[in-house]
């Protein structure tokens, strides 16, 4: 009786068991937090402290400040936009930015009160700066300041890439890819990229990993206006690709065929 090989046998062997670790593999690179383990309690993950971010020129402030004066209220708030939450939207468009522009000088010109400076304050300090002017004027008037244009913008493998207008400024990096519809499956989670533009209107850039625990105590855990994180995608992309993938499986079948011809006749 004729022997038979094995050899075909352990070749599709071989084949199925690559695949299957490869998809072992991908399952693994999805998973954020990869370091925290599973128990039966919760554990306490320190986290980042956050700091308010600061005005700076070329920022646009929601400046109302209401008084007994109607006419001089009307007057103050007239340049501040109704805010659309942009969150909702997946193009996250919103209305044309209004408000007050700060100067180059640091200050903004508001009717009534005047010329003030905000540059290098929270929005909390540049209410009390505002009050304190709006005090001149007015008794006991209400003042409210945050950002028009808080914006971050995320780009790369994720679903909803996009800048969006936030209506709030503690904002993280994990707020903004849950914004942008969360990483693609292409997505690499361990080497997300944060630009930011400094005063001195230079930039860096910082490396976040996502897959580690750490990133929630890092430093650059909270965003600042105008920052841009950029996620690049997996080197298996291509691969992966729906056309790719088949011409990958296709090849493989080629040239499994192609040995086993050679070992039955040659």
């Amino acid at each position: 009786m004729k022997k038979t090989s094995c050899f075909p046998v352990l070749c599709i062997l071989t084949m199925y068991l690559t695949l299957a670790l490869g998809s072992c593999s991908g399952t693994r690179k999805l998973k954020y937090f990869q370091d925290v383990q599973e128990t039966d309690r919760a554990v306490p993950v320190s986290i980042a402290s956050y700091m308010d971010p600061v005005i700076q020129p070329d920022d646009i402030l929601s400046i109302n400040v209401n008084t007994t004066d109607p006419s001089a209220t009307a007057s103050i708030n007239s340049r501040n936009g109704i805010y659309v939450n942009s969150s909702s939207s997946q193009s996250g468009s919103a209305n044309p930015l209004t408000g007050y522009r700060i100067n180059k000088e640091g200050g903004v010109d508001i009717p009534v009160l005047g010329s003030v400076k905000l540059a290098g304050l929270t929005t909390l300090q540049a209410r009390e700066v505002v009050r304190k002017q709006a005090l001149n004027f007015f008794n006991n008037p209400v003042v409210d300041v945050r950002f028009s244009n808080f914006k971050i913008t995320v780009i790369g493998e994720v679903n909803h890439p996009a800048s969006y207008v936030l209506p709030n400024e503690q904002v993280s990096v994990l707020d903004a890819i849950g914004y942008a519809g969360d990483l693609t499956t292409y997505g690499r989670r361990t080497n997300i990229l944060l630009i930011r533009k400094t005063t001195d209107q230079k930039a860096f850039t910082v490396k976040l990993d996502l897959t580690k625990k750490e990133v929630l105590n890092s430093p650059y855990f909270y965003l600042r206006q105008n920052d841009v994180i950029y996620v690049e995608p997996l080197p298996t992309k291509t691969l992966n690709n729906d056309n790719n993938f088949i011409k990958y499986i296709t090849v493989i079948a080629t040239v499994f065929t192609a040995v086993v011809l050679a070992k039955r006749y040659l």
